[in-house]
Parts: C-alpha cells; sequence; structure tokens
C-alpha cells in the first residue's frame, strides 16, 4: 500500500474536484460523488433525470476542474454514425493520387459528454459500444486507438418521455455506474435561483490531470478487501440471477435477467474507491451495500409482472440487500 502522505495528497485532490464542482452544481452530492468514482476507476456513467436537473452542467463543470480534452456529443434522431466516431475521406497528396484518410470524429477526447444519448437511433446509440469496452474506433478495416484516459459521461431522460429509444442492454451493462438525478429540495432551489440570477458565473480551476486520475485509481486498486467481503459482492450478483435455486423471491418474481459479471466487477472496485475517499485503506459492507444501486440497476432485466406490478430495480435491490446475509 502507498504511503499515508501520499495518500492524503491524492485524497486533497479529490476534494479540491468536489470543490470546484459545488461551485456551480447545488446539492447533488450523492451524484457528483458518483460521478467522481466512475472517473476514478475509469469506466462510464449514466445519469437519468428528467430536462433542466443539470445534468448536463454537472459533466461539463467536471471537464472544467478536469485538465483533459473535453467533447460533447449531442445526440438527436439524425445523428449517423459517422458523425460520433469519424469517417474516411478521399483527399490528393503530393503526387497528385486519390487517398482515403481518417477524419476523426468528436469521440476522440478524453471525457466525452454525451448528452441525451437515449433520443438517438439505436444504431447510432451502438456506434460507441466497441469504444466504451475496447478504447479503439474501428473505421473500414482500420482499428484506431482512443486517447487515455477515455471516458464516457452519458445523460439520459427517463424512457417514459417523448422521443427517446431504450439503449442496448449491451450497452447498458458497459456503464460503470447509472445514478439518478432527483429534484433539489426547496433549499437547494432558492440557492440555485440566487446563483444563477444575479452576479457573474464563478470560475471553475483545474485541479488535476490525466496522470493524477489515472494514480488514485491505481492506488484505489491498492485497497484490500477481506474474502467475506468479496463473497458478499458475489452473492448480492448471483441473486439477481432468477434461474438459480434458493434466490429471493423478488428476483424469481420479477427478474427476467440479472447481473453480469460487470457487475461484481463494479461493486468490488466502487466499493475499494468509496473506502479510499472514506479515509480507509479497507473495504467495509456498508461500501458494498452504498454503491449496490448505482451498480445493478442498470444491469438488471425486469419481465413483464414487474413493468405490471410498478416494480422498479431499485426496488428489487431494496429486497436483496435485506434478504442477502453479510456473512
Amino acid at each position: 500500500m502507498s504511503n499515508p502522505e501520499s495518500v492524503e495528497s491524492l485524497l486533497h485532490t479529490v476534494q479540491a474536484i468536489e470543490n470546484e464542482v459545488s461551485k456551480l452544481i447545488v446539492g447533488q452530492k450523492d451524484v457528483v460523488r458518483g460521478v467522481l468514482i466512475t472517473v476514478l476507476a475509469r469506466g462510464h456513467a449514466l445519469l437519468e433525470g428528467v430536462p433542466g436537473l443539470g445534468k448536463t452542467m454537472l459533466v461539463r463543470v467536471l471537464a472544467e476542474a478536469l485538465d483533459l480534452q473535453y467533447s460533447r456529443i449531442q445526440f438527436t434522431p439524425d445523428l449517423m454514425p459517422a458523425d460520433i466516431v469519424g469517417t474516411n475521406v478521399i483527399i490528393e497528396d503530393a503526387s497528385g493520387d486519390k487517398v482515403f484518410r481518417f477524419e476523426s470524429g468528436p469521440v476522440f477526447a478524453n471525457i466525452i459528454l454525451a448528452d441525451e444519448i437515449n433520443r438517438a437511433t439505436p444504431k447510432t446509440q451502438s456506434a460507441l459500444l466497441e469504444a466504451m469496452q475496447e478504447q479503439t474506433v474501428t473505421v473500414g478495416k482500420t482499428a484506431h486507438t482512443l486517447p487515455q484516459p477515455f471516458l464516457v459521461l452519458a445523460t439520459q431522460n427517463p424512457m417514459e418521455m417523448e422521443g427517446t429509444y431504450p439503449l442496448p442492454e449491451a450497452q447498458l451493462d458497459r456503464f460503470f455506474f447509472k445514478l439518478h438525478v432527483g429534484y433539489p429540495s426547496a433549499e437547494e432551489l432558492a440557492e440555485i435561483v440566487a446563483r444563477t440570477t444575479a452576479g457573474q458565473r464563478p470560475t471553475v480551476r483545474k485541479v488535476a490531470d490525466a496522470r493524477t486520475l489515472i494514480r488514485i485509481g491505481e492506488l484505489a486498486r491498492e485497497v484490500p478487501i477481506a474474502s467475506h467481503v468479496a463473497d458478499y459482492a458475489v452473492r448480492l450478483v448471483l441473486a439477481t440471477h432468477p434461474e438459480r435455486p434458493g434466490v429471493p423471491k423478488v428476483a424469481a418474481d420479477y427478474v427476467r435477467y440479472g447481473a453480469s459479471p460487470r457487475g461484481a466487477q463494479s461493486l468490488v472496485l466502487a466499493g475499494k474507491i468509496r473506502a479510499l475517499l472514506e479515509g480507509r485503506y479497507n473495504v467495509a459492507f456498508e461500501d458494498i451495500r452504498r454503491v449496490a444501486h448505482s451498480s445493478l440497476r442498470h444491469r438488471l432485466i425486469l419481465n413483464f409482472q414487474a413493468e405490471m406490478e410498478g416494480i422498479s430495480a431499485d426496488r428489487v435491490i431494496d429486497e436483496l440487500l435485506e434478504r442477502v446475509p453479510e456473512e
């Protein structure tokens, strides 16, 4: 494990990032922390909420606080895959011959804001699949490597809203976290109004770069996790599989497909990062429980019975956390 001085320095950097974000984002502390955990894990986050809650602003402010290349892609029904990844164009070289040259798309950046990702058609949404998993983009027969770190922070409107398309299950599974952005409280709303209707916009400082983020992520992976805590994370994931004998009734009744192995990986890695951000150097059961909803809610495919009865993935996870014993 790294020395305490380096740990304190890196934690100070994380606190500085949160402070810069709080200059423009009021409240939403759990969402901000969830996005930071995702970034430190070098994963991708999906932020869901109705329009106007500051999802886009949160990602943009975070990008301002990080010395990384930032790109925004506004997803619309007429957006094509080439508009995201780029395409080969014909040019004339110095000798007058016609040759193909790859013109990279906006996906070639460190932080990608995929704004309203579920307003694009499934064909366009799938253009991000290879990028999110393999960190490459293949055009024609050539694979192009993306800059590192590569993070997709996507926003989406609730599926019941008009003009939205469901994300493919394979793409959902590639998101490290799915975070729900809720309405502000009365006090938070008053503060939002005060900040946005008077005075100048606060200046956000750059407080971390790619090397720092990668170092914090590496440090988090060094956090030890006891075998019985890791086993608890595994049993939580297995409890979402309705075909397994002895699973809780809520999973057997309402889940069509359970969480993939990525769900267990997300639980453990997010638990390690949360423990480190809380100033601890070992993962507790509480760390796993606190990241369970963000790690698993988008990985549970519910059946028709759940839809008919209004059962949500969060409700299933709530009951699993009650039914699956820690020891």
